[in-house]
């Protein structure tokens, strides 16, 4: 054993001694997120037309996980989860509210940030990583959650008046060209921090920096040129649909999408919105893929590549009219699928791991990538093993969690759903790769129903105090859907209604 691997093996008992590691010869860190991501992209093959060549060459310096899956389809528990370690089911973080600090027994978690500034890292944050209201502006100090806040940015630039009127008239649900140029939109904006931050990285402290995009989060909005990239015509590919795909869906599957503002397949078909849509998401696609080869060229102008673990990751993926719906929330394989890709020094190029992969994982991979003391509370798993060899073997399933008691257990070959009231759905993915037929009812399938039961996790927490939007429970055995019983006056279901 070298000396220095005498050092670093003695750098965690150093860290309980003094509180604080010296980060001598530790790789940098670049965390880049991107919201609503799904596997629209080169290396995942979503959709056969999809322009991301940033992306794709990243792709090509490290290893993609195609199997990869988020813990949860919406912004504020993905991301609770993937930066604190913990499954939603374990910390009762399940809706768009609240904070997660708020909560008794969840102010004083270690968050993936803090754990290596602790361990003698500048962290720094810019745009989208936590849930955009989260914390709380007046908290984002430097210091708090982050050494650095930079520029956080919006989903903006808003256009005057919308381009598309939808049924919930949400201010966000809008798609179409924004009359403007790139260096107007808030990722270019983001992407222009996080340039700077690598222009003058922090002197003789490694780095962990944190670049956070919003598109193609709604509003679906880009300058032109990017939808120069895509036919606005027959010869758009659109996704793949089943006009009787839901029925045999148990109902208990409709709960999880009750009344969200993201318009239904119907409705975008008889308001001839569906194509456009689909060419709106893919241009803001192409878009924020431009910012990704951004940061990425800064990365290497700045001479750091060589010495920076790259993480690029979506918090969730996002439906186009498959299931009849768009939006997240739901537990189908088009809203929990999301690019994982890493890349830099020890890691294997060109490589893909079809091994299933949970954004709970990257927290104790970086911190064994980078040679950090191990946090026994993590409920991920490293992912290490399958970035040296993608072939490498993976004992754990994918999890994903919506609300309480509705999980998904996704391994390489099956998905299989239980909700809060025991329906359930299997999908075969070596034959049905759409997930059209469910097959949770088949006697012959019990036995694989089983086995993939015993990964549906143990603990259930209730929501945390403040769980209100996007929130769908159970109260005294009734359903309730953001405080609202189903069914009542007061629920006012709309759309929700005549869903498909």
């Amino acid at each position: 054993m070298t000396l220095r691997h005498i050092l670093l093996s003695t750098l965690p008992l150093l860290a309980l001694l003094h509180g604080v590691v010296v980060a001598a010869d530790r790789p940098n860190v670049l965390l880049i997120s991107i919201d609503d991501l799904n596997d629209w992209v080169g290396p995942l093959g979503g959709h056969p037309q999809v322009k991301t060549p940033n992306i794709d060459r990243l792709a090509a310096r490290g290893v993609v996980f195609t199997n990869a899956h988020c813990q949860a389809p919406m912004c504020n528990p993905s991301r609770t989860s993937l930066l604190t370690g913990l499954r939603p089911s374990t910390t009762g973080v399940y809706a768009l509210d609240p904070w997660f600090r708020t909560a008794e027994p969840l102010k004083n978690l270690v968050t993936l940030p803090q754990h290596f500034q602790a361990n003698g890292y500048v962290t720094m944050s810019g745009g989208k990583v936590f849930h955009d209201a989260f914390p709380p502006k007046e908290q984002r100090k430097d210091g708090v959650e982050f050494t650095r806040w930079g520029f956080m940015g919006s989903h903006g630039p808003y256009p005057k008046k919308k381009g598309v009127e939808t049924e919930s008239k949400h201010p966000m649900l809008n798609w179409g060209v924004f009359d403007g140029s790139d260096e107007e939109m808030s990722d270019y904006k983001v992407a222009s921090w996080a340039i700077e931050q690598l222009q003058k990285p922090p002197a003789e402290k490694p780095f962990f920096l944190c670049v956070g995009f919003r598109r193609p989060h709604v509003p679906c909005l880009a300058p032109q040129k990017w939808f120069d990239l895509y036919p606005d015509d027959d010869t758009l590919v659109m996704p793949p649909v089943k006009r009787d795909d839901r029925d045999d869906v148990p109902k208990s599957a409709e709960y999880l999408h009750w009344r969200i503002p993201e318009p239904r397949l119907k409705w975008l078909e008889d308001h001839r919105q569906w194509r456009h849509l689909v060419r709106s998401y893919l241009a803001c696609v192409s878009f924020v893929d431009a910012q990704v080869g951004r940061v990425i060229d800064a990365l290497d102008a700045a001479g750091a590549a060589d010495n920076t673990i790259v993480v690029l990751w979506s918090d969730h993926g996002w439906h186009l009219g498959e299931k009849g719906m768009t939006g997240k929330l739901s537990l189908w394989e088009r809203s929990t699928r999301v690019p994982l890709i890493f890349a830099g020094p020890g890691i294997s190029k060109g490589g893909k791991c079809s091994r299933p992969a949970e954004l709970l994982d990257l927290y104790p991979t970086l911190s064994e990538l980078c040679d950090l003391p191990a946090r026994s509370e993590l409920e991920g798993h490293t992912l290490a093993p399958q970035l040296k060899n993608p072939s490498a073997p993976r004992e754990w399933p994918a999890i994903t969690t919506q609300d309480e008691n509705n999980h998904a257990v996704r391994t390489e070959r099956w998905r299989y759903i239980r909700y809060f009231d025991g329906g359930e759905e299997l999908y075969d993915h070596e034959t049905d790769p759409n997930e059209w037929t469910n097959l949770a009812s088949n006697p012959k399938h019990a036995q694989t129903k089983r086995q993939l039961a015993k990964w549906l996790p143990a603990v259930n927490k209730p929501p945390v105090p403040g769980s209100v939007t996007r929130l769908s429970e159970i109260r005294d055995g009734k359903r309730y859907w953001e405080g609202k019983l189903v069914g009542s006056q007061s629920d006012n279901r709309g759309e929700q209604e005549t869903a498909p």
